[in-house]
């Protein structure tokens, strides 16, 4: 039976530093906590690095952050030849909070773009400068910068982004909630947790359990850097940061 974390960033993904205990080691040296704010590597979005500090001042580096035997266990996975704390060992967890801020919006960016292109979404990748999401789609007449234009008005508008719950009913009822193609979200647990874009989600709602900025405005500028044909009904977008290059 695994362990049950509690993801502190579930509800707050701003939270930079918390403390936790250790609950478990694992036959790999993993580090499971009774609570933690570092996001496991799920849906797209790479997991969270950073840092445990001891109550003696000694520091493990945390070099990525993955789900066990359920999204619910968070194994964070120490980097090479660390000093591993004792099981009830009580520890200051810091986020590489650039990183992860870059990832937040980066992550809200392609909800934006699922908006501005509402296909079947058929796979998708978030990092940090570079981030892709492809979709189900003939060669609809995409362009770099009608795409990019949209994003840009959607960002500028400066949109609440919030979460919200509801039930596996509610979902079940409302399937269009579900944009990707082969992905579905785990029912089961009694409630699904929305992303949820503008006033009453009158911009967008979608089944996500990623970290996102709370503002559409705090993405900041971003482009399309290229639109991909992967198939014959598969075009890959990609969203950069920054102003599209001129040609």
């Amino acid at each position: 039976m695994g362990h049950r974390t509690e993801a502190l960033f579930r509800d707050d993904a701003y939270l930079k530093t918390a403390e936790a205990q250790v609950v478990a080691i694992n036959d790999r040296g993993g580090i499971l906590l009774d609570r933690t704010i570092f996001y496991a590597t799920s849906g797209g979005q790479p997991g969270d690095t950073g840092m445990f500090e001891r109550a003696d001042g000694g520091r493990v580096a945390i070099a990525a952050t993955i789900t066990g035997e359920t999204k619910d266990e968070i194994i964070h996975v120490p980097a090479p030849e660390q000093a591993l704390p004792a099981v009830g060992e009580k520890l200051r967890l810091a986020v590489d909070w650039e990183r992860r801020y870059l990832l937040m919006r980066m992550h809200s960016a392609c909800h934006l773009l699922t908006v501005v292109c509402p296909f079947p979404i058929t796979g998708a990748a978030v990092a940090e400068d570079d981030s892709r999401v492809d979709f189900d789609i003939p060669d609809a007449g995409f362009t770099k910068e009608d795409v990019t234009a949209r994003l840009m008005e959607l960002v500028r508008a400066d949109h609440a982004i919030f979460t919200r719950l509801i039930t596996d009913e509610e979902l079940a009822a409302n399937p269009s909630l579900v944009k990707s193609k082969n992905v579905r979200p785990p029912v089961s647990t009694g409630k699904i947790r929305l992303v949820c874009i503008g006033e009453n989600a009158s911009v967008d709602s979608q089944p996500c359990g990623g970290t996102h900025v709370r503002s559409t405005g705090e993405v900041g500028e971003i482009h399309i850097g290229k639109i991909e044909k992967k198939g014959r009904e598969n075009r890959r977008f990609r969203i950069r940061f920054g102003p599209m290059p001129a040609n």
